[in-house]
């Protein structure tokens, strides 16, 4: 344990900061040795602040100081802590020069500046600028940065930082400087640099006024063949920004950096985002559709930051989903009028039911706006990211889109170059709409998901509907009761025919109730005979809706209803509903009537393709336990796989009739309707696959060995992987990586796709991946793959009943927590839900976090979620 535990920050402690910091002028010698970090901060009394201070304290960690001046005279006896500096007695206003040296090529937290694949870069967001220089670290200190970088010109010919380029020129022994100056005031957490062996890809854009601005992309030159797809997503983004939110772009120049060795999938830094190289590098042979969309997702989120992140900043760390919820509903809104609505909705709220909702009902669970945290890593959550963007995506419903638009006018006008709170954002919603949100915050200031508990009833000679609707939401850490959220259900009904019902005397067979009490009651007149509900349509609100659908009901909305997502959601209810029965002996064999819809699915050619293939997909296992109590998982996947291998065999002939009907002809194009049918394919191969049919064998083989791009490739290679043919699953696991191992990234896939399978990824191979040659123990990417995609994706194998799964997490973490504890609290999330099994696996589970909260050196990364899960 321990010696000293580390404590929460809270948000009711904040105050604004003592002091400020206008211009930051740096300079950076770089050397194979380490890093000379030259600072001069031109610092001044916050007139703002609670209180005067008499001195500065500025933030600090891993930096050796090596000069400290207070306007030109040096500062005697500077307080110097390990993560601290005070300087006493300071004027109102002065210049401090601080002189540090660090060592990235040690940096292994990946935090600040570190070394990567031979090039230096930064990840400063949310606390890595203090491991560069003393600064004061929080986002409400903005400033105006000018940056010279100085380096060995044949190493670092390529030498980066946010803004513009101003001056270049050479130095002695072969060096060279560049400096770059950023007109924008900033917050620490967006200042990005870069210096490496690159290679450049350019465009160009032309704003709405006219304006040109060039874009360059840089990545190392065995990554050249991999940039159009990024430059021409980023193109998107920009035009669609402009057209759907006003916002234009406001430099000369904006930069993309591939980076193997990424804590993040990418970061936003004003002018310079740096990302994953597995986020943003594509080509047809090494990406697949899957990859293909995620760029132009993440290509987008992070642009769209430069207004909602940058230009509008949170004024602390307890208000991150201002930036990030709703930039991530600003990416959604993107994604869906890039390609088809109803499957990107799909994609989405599958992710935030299985994943979020578990979140919500675990330890860690925390509202939208936090109230405290010990590292605020530990708070890049789901919560904040995708909760946060529905509950933006409420207030855009409940607004409609002309009024949300001039709310975020409004927004960006009234705090443009401000660092503001999510109350802030709200407000500005207020006052473009004339609404009153202040029981909506509440989705802002209370944890957990919602129940909407609904009951109905006919009453046939008034040719009357009730609808009764009663909220409650569980309790969750800290939070015992809760008050009514102000929700959105969307809702329709469907007549005997599968028609939809007028609600009203203008003929509108949609409506959005607004619930904002415990218990309400909704009535509908006119109706000739009982109508199906279809609630919750296109998942208008982030909760759980408890009615007693009978199967027949389902299998008439999977059928009927005109909203695409409640087709789907429907389709998930009645699987979901067969697996359980089968679970708890309800059932012995399968439902002919989810036989029969699957049927329906696989012959029915009017419908979309690519939401098909999701119907297609049975409920995943990691949904299956959060849906019971007590889990057993080996007896969830059972059910499940008997489930799977009924529909499967039952409907081989249809499948395979599916599959030839939609294979592509002619090159590759990443294209919606291509990827729709390429989706398609790989569904039914894997169902055929997985139960062993030799027909499916035999066209997975096909497959891997002709195919055109790696969305097949992989999509083969998966199919033979997850089946029962053992010499096919090594002989094209040896031959896909004979061919992609100089190719890191589609290496990253090589490894998920056997932790992750329950049928090739026992224990004993996914130890022998960690001690594979492309295995490094440096690259987040790596371990995720591997590691992560063990615990989060191979459950049968994870939550194995010896507890060996438990156990090797366990000491994965322990492992990490030394070098990267931003990754090893990450990995820790799998044993959050121990309460949720049975009791075998949830002493198995506990054994394991008690086991890591007994470590002397623990992180307070590690240590936040271990002491958070323990807790009663």
């Amino acid at each position: 344990m321990r010696a000293s535990q580390p404590q929460p920050i809270y948000l009711s402690d904040y105050r604004p900061p003592a002091f400020l910091i206008d211009t930051v002028d740096l300079r950076f010698e770089l050397f194979e040795e380490g890093a000379r970090v030259h600072s001069r901060l031109s610092v001044r009394r916050n007139p703002k602040a609670d209180t005067q201070e008499r001195d500065l304290e500025l933030d600090g960690q891993d930096l050796h100081l090596e000069s400290l001046r207070l306007d030109g005279r040096p500062v005697e006896s500077p307080l110097v802590s390990a993560e601290k500096l005070r300087i006493e007695n300071v004027p109102d206003s002065f210049d401090l020069d601080v002189v540090t040296w660090i060592e990235p090529q040690n940096n292994t937290c990946l935090e600040g500046l570190y070394k990567s694949s031979g090039m230096f870069c930064t990840q400063c967001e949310a606390e890595g600028f203090r491991r560069i220089t003393y600064f004061l670290d929080r986002p409400d200190v903005m400033a105006r940065y000018r940056t010279r970088i100085e380096a060995d010109r044949a190493k670092y010919p390529v030498l980066l930082a946010n803004g513009n380029p101003v001056d270049h020129g050479e130095l002695d022994d072969g060096r060279h400087y560049v400096i770059w100056d950023d007109p924008y005031p900033k917050p620490s957490y967006l200042f990005a640099t870069v210096a490496g062996e690159l290679v450049e890809c350019t465009d160009e854009f032309v704003t709405g006024s006219g304006r040109r601005v060039e874009l360059r992309m840089y990545v190392e030159p065995r990554n050249s063949d991999k940039c159009e797809h990024a430059l021409v997503s980023l193109k998107k983004a920009m035009a669609w920004d402009e057209e759907v939110y006003g916002r234009e772009y406001d430099l000369d120049i904006f930069m993309i950096v591939a980076v193997d060795d990424f804590n993040m999938g990418a970061m936003e830094n004003k002018g310079l985002n740096i990302f994953n190289s597995s986020c943003v590098l594509a080509s047809p042979d090494t990406a697949t559709d899957a990859t293909y969309e995620t760029i132009e997702s993440i290509v987008a989120h992070e642009y769209f930051h430069n207004w909602s992140g940058n230009r509008v900043t949170c004024r602390d760390w307890f208000q991150l989903s201002l930036k990030e919820g709703f930039t991530v509903f600003r990416d959604n809104q993107f994604s869906a009028d890039m390609g088809s609505p109803t499957v990107q909705r799909i994609d989405h709220v599958n992710m935030l039911r299985t994943a979020q909702f578990a979140e919500d009902a675990g330890p860690m669970a925390h509202p939208v706006r936090p109230d405290s945290y010990i590292e605020i890593a530990n708070f890049y959550t789901l919560t904040i990211y995708e909760k946060g963007a529905e509950v933006v995506r409420m207030i855009h419903t409940l607004l409609g889109p002309e009024l949300f638009r001039e709310g975020s006018d409004l927004y960006f006008a009234r705090h443009d170059g401000a660092a503001v709170t999510t109350d802030d954002f709200v407000r500005a919603m207020e006052d473009a709409s004339g609404r009153d949100l202040t029981q909506f915050r509440r989705w802002y200031e209370q944890a957990g998901t919602p129940w909407l508990h609904v009951t109905d009833s006919y009453e046939a000679e008034a040719g009357r509907y009730n609808l009764e609707i009663v909220q409650e939401c569980p309790p969750t850490p800290g939070q015992p009761n809760k008050e009514p959220f102000h929700i959105p259900l969307r809702f329709g009904l469907l007549d005997a025919e599968g028609r939809s019902v007028p609600l009203d005397t203008e003929g509108n067979t949609e409506q959005v109730l607004e619930l904002t009490e415990d218990r309400h009651r909704f009535s509908f007149s006119g109706l000739a005979s009982r109508p199906t509900p279809s609630l919750l349509r296109n998942f208008s609100a982030p909760v759980r809706i408890d009615y007693p659908w009978t199967r027949d009901q389902l299998m008439f909305l999977m059928n009927h209803d005109e909203d695409g997502f409640n087709r789907w959601d429907a389709g998930q209810r009645l699987a979901t509903d067969v697996i359980l029965s089968m679970l708890d002996g309800a059932d012995t064999r399968v439902d002919e009537r989810l036989i029969s819809a699957y049927r329906h699915l696989l012959g029915d050619t009017s419908l979309d393709r690519a939401m098909v293939a999701r119907m297609l997909s049975l409920p995943g296992l990691a949904y299956l336990i959060e849906m019971s109590e007590g889990a057993h998982v080996q007896k969830i996947h059972q059910a499940r796989q008997q489930v799977l291998e009924t529909l499967a065999s039952t409907l081989s002939d249809e499948l395979l009739e599916c599959y030839s009907r939609n294979q592509q002809e002619g090159p590759y194009r990443f294209t919606p309707e291509q990827a729709a049918a390429r989706a398609l394919c790989n569904s039914c191969l894997a169902m055929l696959t997985a139960v062993g049919d030799e027909r499916g064998r035999s066209l997975a083989q096909v497959q891997f060995a002709d195919a055109t791009s790696m969305t097949d490739c992989l999509g083969a290679l998966r199919a033979l992987v997850d089946s029962p043919f053992e010499q096919e699953r090594e002989n094209s696991l040896e031959r896909f990586y004979s061919k992609w191992r100089h190719d890191p990234q589609v290496i990253e896939q090589w490894f998920a796709v056997q932790s992750g399978s329950h049928q090739a990824g026992g224990l004993e191979r996914v130890q022998k991946l960690l001690e594979h040659p492309a295995f490094d123990w440096k690259n987040p990417n790596k371990i995720r793959m591997v590691i992560g995609a063990f615990a989060a994706r191979n459950l049968v194998h994870f939550h194995a009943d010896d507890g060996s799964g438990h156990r090797f997490l366990g000491e994965q973490i322990r492992h990490l927590d030394g070098s990267n504890p931003q990754i090893a609290a990450r990995l820790a999330q799998p044993l959050t839900r121990w309460r949720q099994y049975a009791p075998h696996l949830r002493d198995s589970m506990r054994s394991v976090l008690e086991e890591i909260i007994a470590l002397p050196t623990l992180s307070k990364d590690v240590y936040e979620v271990v002491s958070k899960t323990l807790k009663d």
